[in-house]
C-alpha cells in the first residue's frame, strides 16, 4: 500500500521476522530521486543502506544529443567507407560472397565500428603480474586510433588495482595458499584430461566440495570448473517448459542465458523492487499458464547476493518472504558477495544473519573472493544428486585444474580459521573497513555513486559517452588502473567508473586514488553533485575530434595553449580540462 506524502512514497509493510521473532528490516522511506532503504535490526545489524539518484535531466539530453551525434557521424563515415574515401579496418563479406546468405548483419558491427572503437584503449590492457593491490601493465600504443595495437616492450610498473574482483586478496603468488597449490601441481599436475563422471574425480575434488558445503552451511555442494556455466548449464536442468522464473531485471548475462536455455516462461521484476516481484508471484498463482490457466509446475525466483553493475545488495530477507508466502523456489547467485560480505565471509545470508536452508539453491563463484576459478551450488542433498546426473556441466565438462582446487580449499580454509590464524577473518573485516572508508571519500568530494553502503563494487557515474574514455585514460596516467563501463553493458544515460575495493588495499592507495590531483581533478572530466553547470562541450567534443588524441590537437595548434589562457597547469593538462568545458582545478588545489 503506498501513501503520497508530498514528494516521498512511504512504503507500509508487515515486519519480516527471524525464528526467534526479532524484527530484521523495517522498510522506511522512497525519495523519488534518492532511494534510502533503511532495515534496521533490533539485534545490532548495521542499517542497511542503498543509494540510487536519477540522472539530472539536462545530464540526460546531453547524453542523448551525444550518442545520437556519435550516430550521425557514423554513417557518414560508413559512407565515407563504402566510396573507398576512408579506410575500413572492419571484417566484411568477400566479394564472390555478395549473393551468399551473410554470415552477420553489417549493422550489427555499426556500434563497434564507429563508437566502441574510439575508447576501445580502456579495455582489454594486458598485464604481466599478479592483479592484486598492484598490478604491472604492458604499454602499447595504437597507430590507427585504436584499431591495432602495438607493443612497445615497456612495462607501466605499480599501476593501483581498483578494477579486480580480488576481494579478499587472495590473488597472490606467495604465501599460504600460492604455496599449498605449488604443492598440489607437483604432485597431481596441472590437468586431469577427463570428466568427473569418468577418470577425473580426486580426492581433492570431493575434499573441496566438503568443504564448501559446510562453509556455507547447507547438506551438500558441488563445484564446476566456469562460474558462467554454472548458472547458464544448471538453471535449464532445473526448470522447463510449464515453469515460471522470476528474474531480477539487472541480473547477470549467465542467468538471463539460463533461463533462457531452460524453455520456461521468464517475467523480470524490477531492480530490488518487492512490490513488483509480489504481483508478479500472486498473478501467477491467480491466473496460471496462458491460455490454459493450469498451475505452473514450479515457479523459481532468480536474485544476485551483489549486484556487479549498481553495486546494490538483494533485500534477501523479504525475497525469502515472499517466497515462502508463495511456495516458490529460491536460487541466490553469490558471485560478487560470498567471501566479501557478512562477518565470516559467508554472503549475503551471513550478511542478514538468516538461515541457509530457506535458499533452495545457493550458487556461488570461486574467481573472486577466493582468487581461483570455477563456481559452485549448494544446497539439499537430494538437489545436488540430481544435478549430478542431469547437469551439463556436470556430465560433459572437464574436472578442475588440481591447483586451482587446492587454492579454493586453502584460501577457504583461511577464510573459516581452519589454518590456525585469524588471517582470513582480518581480511573480512578489513575489506569491510576500507569499502566505508572509500564510499565515504567519495560522497564527500561530492561524486555520484551508487549502490550499498557495505558492497565493495562501488559505482561512480559518469554519465556522458565522452567521458568514459577521458576518465580511464587521465587516471592510468596517473598510475591508476579503473574499469569504466557503458552502453550497452549499462543504461545509455547511466555510463559508469566501477571500483572494486580490495582487502588488499592500504589506506595510502585509496587515499592516492581520491587525493589531488588524481580523482579530484579528474572529477572536472565529469558531472558530480556539486557542479551545477554541464556544457555540451563535455558530451560531444572529444569525439568530434577525427585525431581521437588530445596530444594530436596539441602539436598541430601549439598556438591554442595562449588562446585558452594556459597559465598555473601544465599545458597539455589544461587544454584537455578546457576542452571538455569545466575550468581546470589547480594542482596545489584540494579535493572538490
Amino acid at each position: 500500500m503506498l501513501d503520497n506524502v508530498g514528494s516521498f512514497c512511504v512504503c507500509k509493510i508487515k515486519d519480516v521476522r527471524n525464528g526467534s521473532g526479532n524484527t530484521i528490516m523495517q522498510i522506511l522511506i522512497y525519495n523519488k530521486h534518492h532511494i534510502d532503504v533503511n532495515l534496521e535490526s533490533r539485534d545490532g545489524i548495521r542499517p542497511f543502506i542503498e543509494s540510487f539518484e536519477e540522472t539530472p535531466m539536462l545530464v540526460a539530453v546531453l547524453t542523448y544529443m551525444g550518442y545520437g551525434i556519435l550516430t550521425i557521424f557514423g554513417y557518414l563515415r560508413d559512407f565515407l567507407r563504402d566510396w573507398k574515401i576512408e579506410r575500413c579496418h572492419v571484417a566484411r563479406e568477400r566479394e564472390e560472397q555478395r549473393d551468399f546468405v551473410p554470415l552477420y548483419q553489417d549493422f550489427e558491427n555499426f556500434y563497434t565500428r564507429n563508437l566502441y572503437m574510439r575508447i576501445r584503449d580502456s579495455w582489454n590492457r594486458p598485464i604481466c603480474s599478479v592483479p592484486g593491490a598492484k598490478v604491472d601493465l604492458v604499454e602499447r600504443v595504437s597507430p590507427d586510433y585504436n584499431w591495432t595495437f602495438d607493443y612497445t616492450g615497456k612495462v607501466v610498473e605499480g599501476v593501483i588495482n581498483m578494477g579486480s574482483y580480488n576481494y579478499l586478496g587472495f590473488a597472490e603468488n606467495t604465501g599460504y595458499c600460492a604455496d599449498a597449490s605449488a604443492e598440489v601441481t607437483m604432485k597431481y599436475g596441472v590437468g586431469v584430461a577427463s570428466t568427473r563422471q569418468e577418470m577425473g574425480n580426486l580426492d581433492r575434488h570431493e575434499e573441496m566440495e566438503e568443504l564448501v558445503a559446510k562453509f556455507l552451511g547447507v547438506e551438500s555442494a558441488m563445484a564446476f570448473g566456469m562460474g558462467f556455466a554454472t548458472n547458464s548449464m544448471n538453471i535449464p536442468a532445473l526448470t522447463g517448459k510449464g515453469c515460471l522464473i522470476l528474474s531480477d531485471e539487472l541480473n547477470h548475462a549467465s542467468l538471463v542465458l539460463g533461463a533462457r536455455l531452460s524453455g520456461s516462461t521468464i517475467r523480470v521484476f524490477k531492480h530490488n523492487n518487492m512490490q513488483s516481484l509480489e504481483k508478479m508471484l500472486r498473478d501467477a498463482i491467480v491466473h496460471g499458464q496462458p491460455r490454459t490457466h493450469r498451475p505452473w509446475k514450479k515457479i523459481l525466483i532468480l536474485v544476485e547476493g551483489i549486484y556487479s553493475m549498481e553495486g546494490s545488495i538483494v533485500r534477501l530477507p523479504e525475497v525469502i518472504a515472499l517466497k515462502k508466502r508463495y511456495r516458490a523456489y529460491l536460487y541466490l547467485d553469490e558471485a560478487h558477495s560470498i567471501g566479501a560480505l557478512g562477518p565470516g565471509g559467508r554472503g549475503v545470508v551471513d550478511y542478514f544473519g538468516l538461515d541457509p536452508r530457506d535458499v533452495d539453491v545457493m550458487m556461488g563463484t570461486f574467481t573472486k573472493s577466493f582468487g581461483a576459478a570455477g563456481g559452485y551450488i549448494g544446497g539439499r542433498k537430494e538437489l545436488l544428486e540430481y544435478l549430478r546426473s542431469h547437469s551439463h556441466s556436470a556430465v560433459y565438462a572437464a574436472s578442475m585444474s588440481p591447483p586451482v582446487v587446492e587454492q579454493i580449499i586453502a584460501s577457504m580454509k583461511c577464510i573459516m580459521g581452519e589454518d590456525g590464524t585469524t588471517l582470513g577473518r582480518d581480511r573480512v573485516q578489513q575489506l569491510a573497513e576500507n569499502t566505508l572508508y572509500f564510499r565515504r571519500r567519495l560522497t564527500e568530494m561530492g561524486f555520484i555513486i551508487y549502490g550499498n553502503s557495505d558492497s565493495p563494487v562501488v559505482p561512480m557515474m559518469l554519465y556522458m559517452p565522452a567521458k568514459i574514455g577521458a576518465f580511464g585514460r587521465e587516471m592510468l596516467k596517473r598510475n591508476i588502473g579503473v574499469v569504466v563501463v557503458g552502453f550497452p553493458a549499462t543504461p545509455i544515460i547511466e555510463s559508469r567508473a566501477r571500483f572494486c575495493i580490495s582487502a588488499a588495499h592500504t589506506k595510502d592507495m585509496l587515499d592516492t586514488v581520491t587525493i589531488p590531483p588524481c580523482l579530484a581533478q579528474n572529477g572536472y572530466l565529469f558531472h558530480t553533485k556539486d557542479i551545477k553547470s554541464v556544457h555540451l562541450w563535455s558530451c560531444v567534443l572529444p569525439f568530434f575530434l577525427p585525431f581521437y588524441s588530445f596530444h594530436f590537437l596539441v602539436q598541430r595548434f601549439p598556438n591554442l595553449g595562449t588562446v585558452l589562457k594556459i597559465e598555473k597547469m601544465g599545458w597539455i593538462e589544461k587544454i584537455k580540462l578546457t576542452l571538455v568545458g569545466y575550468p581546470p582545478i589547480p594542482l596545489s588545489g584540494g579535493c572538490m
